[in-house]
């Protein structure tokens, strides 16, 4: 069975974001970009399937600027098999929208004749969590999204779900889509050997044009402004006091 898993190149998770003097965006300029931590479990699971023998192939696919190549060799070099570049864009301040992104994924899985796509459940930059269910959507396979435990066993893939209310135990048909929740794995650390070996590894790249898909954005950025300051807290001398004030200032109560 072969594995698909998309990859987005974002921001660093440990990066201060800073928002563009004149609103416009968020500022990019000499910033770290790293891959999305969510797609890194995704790449994670494939690899473990592979080991387990269930994957024969491992294919990761980006969407987005040239400089992508760098978070695909990173995948490339955590262990999987080939990679494709879909260049839809020159300008890094330009997001691709997840519909373009869907349809895009699903003229891959159908060339390539992917059985199950893994892919995190939301990129941390535009936070969208969408993409994965119009895939699935375009497709017209099985969904499974906010996993944190996977099996598959023949034409089913067991899943748990992490909800607003626990944990939710489902079995879907195969093929599928599946979203990866943050507790499904802990993404291995690339060796040097296998950075290096990752240099010599298949990188295709294509546009979207090769996939007749338009990529012209839909939605319009009004304004882009920084999260309102945290207030100072205070600290109170008792439990009648902290009722008094979640009830009477907080309103929570």
């Amino acid at each position: 069975m072969k594995v698909l898993v998309p990859v987005k190149r974002v921001i660093d998770y440990n990066v201060k974001v800073r928002v563009k003097a004149d609103g416009t965006g968020v500022d990019l300029a000499n910033v770290k970009m790293s891959m999305n931590p969510f797609d890194e479990i995704a790449v994670e699971e494939a690899i473990r399937l592979k080991e387990k023998g269930v994957a024969t192939e491992i294919v990761v696919v980006s969407i987005g600027v040239k400089q992508s190549q760098e978070t695909l060799r990173t995948a490339l070099a955590m262990g999987a098999d080939r990679a494709i570049l879909i260049e839809a864009t020159d300008n890094v301040h330009t997001d691709i929208e997840p519909l373009a992104v869907a349809k895009l994924l699903a003229a891959v899985v159908k060339e390539e004749a992917a059985g199950i796509v893994l892919c995190g459940k939301q990129a941390i930059d535009n936070d969208m969590n969408a993409t994965g269910q119009m895939l699935s959507a375009l497709l017209g396979w099985s969904q499974a999204t906010f996993v944190s435990d996977l099996a598959i066993e023949g034409d089913k893939a067991t899943v748990t779900r992490e909800v607003d209310g626990g944990l939710q135990t489902i079995s879907v048909k195969m093929p599928t889509i599946v979203t990866v929740d943050l507790r499904l794995n802990e993404p291995r650390y690339a060796s040097l050997p296998n950075i290096m070996k990752a240099k010599a590894k298949p990188l295709a790249t294509k546009t979207p044009a090769d996939y007749g898909v338009d990529v012209a954005p839909r939605l319009t950025i009004v304004k882009t402004t920084e999260p309102a300051g945290r207030k100072a807290g205070v600290k109170v001398g008792s439990v009648d006091e902290l009722i008094a004030k979640l009830k009477d200032e907080a309103g929570v109560i």
